[in-house]
């Protein structure tokens, strides 16, 4: 379990670096270390905000055939930046744009990454 979650976080941190690396709008301090530290926000901010909004939003949802969902992984990643930024870490989402196109770039990356690396196999599995 330590080894999935481990690797769930090596995962995220590499889809934000992705986004930062493609989406101009998306800027971050040097260094890995602020990497991991906006995983963590961003997988603690999408463990614990995210659902409740997809519960608030599920007519929408459903009425977009799940598009709806890319605004609220956008919502998190804006809200990741204003908590990195509050808690001294140099992670900026300019405006909305770039917190669209970097909620997708990091959704089809961690997607993309969690397959080859098998993060989730167990999950899958059953």
């Amino acid at each position: 379990m330590l080894r999935r979650l481990l690797l769930r976080w090596l995962v995220d941190a590499m889809a934000v670096y992705a986004a930062i690396e493609l989406i101009p709008g998306i800027v971050a301090g040097e260094g890995w270390g602020i990497l991991f530290w906006v995983a963590l926000i961003l997988g603690l901010v999408n463990a614990l905000i995210a659902p409740l909004l997809r519960l608030l939003t599920c007519p929408l949802i459903i009425l977009s055939l799940g598009l709806f969902t890319l605004v609220i992984n956008a919502l998190m990643l804006r809200l990741t930046a204003t908590i990195a930024t509050a808690v001294g870490l140099e992670f900026v989402v300019t405006d909305w744009v770039a917190a669209f196109l970097g909620a997708l770039v990091i959704s089809v990356v961690s997607v993309i990454l969690s397959v080859v690396l098998g993060v989730d196999r167990k999950r899958r599995r059953r």
